[in-house]
C-alpha cells in the first residue's frame, strides 16, 4: 500500500468526498474486456464503415434530419472509413484535418443466429474500446449509450434491440463529436471568428492548451459479446506476499440472478491449479508464488497467474453457467519518503513519454505499430513509461502486464489551465473520469501509480481544493496504488503538491529555459530536486526532460536542433540523476518515446 501524503490524511477529506460522492451517479457496472470463454463469444467489427462527415454551419444537420432512423447511405454522400482509426488522415480532403464537429459512423452486421434464438438466456453487449471525444450509438435506430470521454471504453446491452429477428441485418450508427470545451478532459475551446473580411463565413477554430494533435473517431476495436443472462460483471483482485506466501485478495458480482453460486481456480503458467476459493469474496493462499517484476528487475519479468472464476446461477428455472478468466499478477507496491519499492525493493522508473500516435492511423489502434514500440522499448532497456496524456488501449496495457513493463497510468487531465477548469462542473467530470479510469485497470500489476493531471495551472488557488478533491477520491477508489499529477510549477506555488505520493516534475533547462545554454543544466536541475524535496520530503519522479532534434543535423560545437546538442543535453541532466538517485530521485522519463502529430503553427516544438 502507499504511504500517505503528507498534509492529505483520508479523515480531513471525508466530508469533502461525502458531499461530492453525492453529486456523482451510482457505483459504475463492471467493464471487464471481452474474452472467448465457455460461456461467452466475441464479434469483432473492425473493418471498413460507411462514414459521413455533417457539414452544416451548425453541424447539427444528422440531429434535424435524423440520420441515425435509416441507413447512412440514404442521408447523403458516404465514404469508406477504416475503424480502428482517426478520420484526419485517411481521406484526400482537407476539410477533414482539422474538421470539428459531428461525424456519422455505421456498420451492418448479420449476428449468429444461436446469439438470438436463445433470447431468454443470452445477453447481447456492443462494446467501444473507445471513440473521441462523445459518442452517441443507435441500434437499428433505436439509441442505447451516449458516452463522454474519448480514451476510455462503453457498452450497452443491445439484446431487447437485436433478439427476435434472426437473419436480419442490425445496423449499427455512431455519431462522434471531438469538440472541446473548458469543462471536457482534455479542455478546450470554440474561437468563433467574425471579422467576415478575413475569414469566411461560419468561420470556427478549436483551441486548445495542449501540444499535441487532437486526433478523432473511432480509435480502438468495436466488439459484439454475450453472456449468459445472468453473469459475472465484475472481478477485483489485490496482493500481498512475504517471503514464501502470497495472498490474492478477491471480490466478485453477479448480475441477473441472486440464487448463484462461485468457484474459483488459480492457475499457473503451467496450468497447475495453486489455490481454490468460492463465494463472491475472499482470499486465495499462494506458497512459494512467482512474483510480478519488472522488465530487466527479474529473469522472468511480468508473471502471469489466471484467475478463473466460474458462475452458476438459477434463472426461471434454468440453470446458467459464466465463465471468466483473469490475468493475476502477484506484486506489491510501497513509498517511502525516499524510495519507490515493488515487491519491497526500489525501483528506478527507467523510461519514456509515449503517445498513441503514429501517420494516417493517427491515433487508432495498430497491432504493427504496438509491437514495433515494445520492442524498442526493450532494445533500449526501458523499464517504464507514463500513458502521456491520457489512458492507451487496453491490448498496449495487456503487454505492460505480460512484458513487465511498468506504467504511470494517467488520466487525460491534460491542458488544465483556464481558471474556469476548476470549477464544480470540470471538477465532477474528472471524478467521473478516474472512476472510469480505475474501473478499467484497477486488476493490471503493470499500473502501479495513478497520474490525475499533466502541467496545470496549479499555481491558480482554485487548484488545490481540486486536486486535495481528485486524490482523495482516486484514493479511496483504489487504496492500494499512489497518486500523483505531473507539474511544471514552481516548487513554492503548487498548490496541487502537497496531496500527491510522488513529485512527478517537468523541466527543460537549456531548450524552453535558457536555450542554449547547456552550462546551467546541472546548476538549475540540482536545484530544483533539492527544493522540491526540502518542501515535501517525497520522492521525485523527472517525469519530462529533452530536447528537439532533426535526423542528421550535426554541428561541433553543438547548436540546438543537432543530434549534438541532444546528446550533451542528456548527457548534462543524466550526471545529476545519476548522483540524486542515491538519495530521493526515483527515475527519469525521457519525453518522447517517438514523433507524434502537433498542430500546425510556428514555435518552439520537442517533437
Amino acid at each position: 500500500m502507499a504511504a500517505a501524503a503528507p498534509g492529505g490524511s483520508a479523515a480531513g477529506l471525508c466530508p469533502l468526498l461525502l458531499l461530492l460522492l453525492l453529486l456523482l451517479p451510482a457505483a459504475l457496472p463492471g467493464m471487464l474486456p471481452p474474452r472467448d470463454t465457455p460461456s461467452r463469444e466475441r464479434k469483432e467489427l473492425g473493418g471498413l464503415w460507411s462514414f459521413r462527415a455533417d457539414l452544416s454551419p451548425g453541424r447539427n444537420a444528422g440531429f434535424a434530419q435524423r440520420w441515425y432512423r435509416q441507413p447512412l447511405r440514404q442521408t447523403g454522400p458516404v465514404i469508406d472509413m477504416p475503424v480502428p482509426a482517426s478520420f484526419n488522415d485517411i481521406t484526400q480532403d482537407p476539410s477533414l484535418e482539422n474538421y470539428i464537429g459531428w461525424v456519422w459512423y455505421e456498420k451492418e452486421v448479420l449476428l449468429p443466429a444461436r446469439w438470438l434464438q436463445d433470447s431468454p438466456s443470452t445477453r447481447v453487449v456492443l462494446r467501444f474500446g473507445s471513440a473521441h471525444y462523445y459518442s452517441i450509438v443507435w441500434v437499428n435506430g433505436v439509441q442505447v449509450v451516449e458516452h463522454e470521454g474519448g480514451h476510455l471504453p462503453f457498452e450497452a446491452d443491445i439484446s431487447s434491440v437485436v433478439q427476435g429477428s434472426p437473419g436480419t441485418l442490425c445496423r449499427i450508427t455512431v455519431a462522434v463529436n471531438n469538440t472541446l470545451t473548458p469543462h471536457t478532459l482534455p479542455p478546450g475551446s470554440i474561437q468563433y471568428m467574425t471579422d467576415k473580411t478575413r475569414y469566411p463565413k461560419n468561420y470556427f477554430v478549436q483551441n486548445t492548451k495542449f501540444d499535441f494533435f487532437n486526433y478523432a473517431g473511432i480509435h480502438r476495436p468495436v466488439v459484439l459479446y454475450t453472456t449468459p443472462s445472468a453473469y459475472i460483471d465484475d472481478i477485483t483482485v489485490t496482493t500481498t506476499s512475504s517471503e514464501h506466501v502470497a495472498m490474492v485478495q478477491y471480490e466478485v458480482s453477479v448480475v441477473g440472478s441472486t440464487a448463484y453460486s462461485l468457484s474459483l481456480s488459480l492457475r499457473d503458467q503451467e496450468g497447475k491449479v495453486v489455490a481454490t476459493g468460492d463465494g463472491p469474496e475472499g482470499e486465495l493462499k499462494v506458497l512459494n508464488p512467482n512474483l510480478w517484476w519488472p522488465y530487466l528487475m527479474h529473469e522472468n519479468p511480468g508473471y502471469l497467474y489466471s484467475l478463473e472464476v466460474k458462475m452458476q446461477a438459477q434463472v426461471d428455472g434454468a440453470l446458467l453457467e459464466d465463465v471468466y478468466t483473469l490475468p493475476v499478477g502477484i506484486r506489491t507496491v510501497h513509498v517511502t519518503s525516499t524510495q519507490f519499492l515493488i515487491n519491497g525493493r526500489p525501483f528506478y522508473f527507467h523510461g519514456v513519454n509515449k503517445h498513441e500516435d503514429a501517420d494516417i492511423r493517427g491515433k487508432g489502434l495498430d497491432w504493427a505499430l504496438i509491437m514495433k514500440d515494445f520492442n524498442l522499448l526493450r532494445w533500449l532497456g526501458a523499464n517504464s513509461f507514463r500513458t502521456s496524456h491520457y489512458p492507451y488501449a487496453e491490448e498496449i496495457m495487456d503487454l505492460c502486464d505480460a512484458y513487465g513493463i511498468v506504467v504511470i497510468d494517467e488520466c487525460p487531465g491534460v491542458g488544465i489551465k483556464l481558471p474556469e477548469s476548476f470549477g464544480n462542473e470540470s471538477l465532477q467530470h474528472h471524478l467521473a473520469v478516474m472512476e472510469e479510469l480505475i474501473r478499467r485497470d484497477k486488476n493490471r500489476p503493470s499500473v502501479v501509480m495513478w497520474s490525475v493531471a499533466n502541467e496545470p495551472a496549479s499555481e491558480l488557488p482554485p487548484a488545490g481544493f481540486y486536486f486535495k478533491t481528485v486524490i482523495a477520491h482516486t484514493k479511496a477508489l483504489d487504496p492500494t496504488r499512489p497518486v500523483t499529477f505531473v507539474t511544471d510549477a514552481n516548487y513554492a506555488l503548487d498548490h496541487g503538491a502537497p496531496y500527491v505520493d510522488v513529485i512527478c516534475v517537468n523541466s527543460y533547462f537549456s531548450w524552453y529555459h535558457d536555450p542554449g545554454h547547456l552550462e546551467v543544466i546541472p546548476l538549475q536541475l540540482t536545484a530544483q530536486f533539492e527544493n522540491w524535496y526540502k518542501t515535501y520530503q517525497k520522492p521525485i519522479i523527472q517525469s519530462e526532460y529533452g530536447a528537439d532534434s532533426v535526423p542528421g543535423l550535426h554541428s561541433d560545437p553543438p547548436l540546438m536542433f543537432s543530434e549534438e546538442y541532444q546528446k550533451a543535453m542528456l548527457k548534462e541532466y543524466h550526471s545529476v540523476f545519476d548522483k540524486k538517485r542515491k538519495e530521493y530521485v526515483i527515475g527519469e522519463l525521457i519525453w518522447n518515446f517517438a514523433d507524434f502529430m502537433t498542430n500546425q503553427e510556428i514555435g518552439p516544438s520537442t517533437h
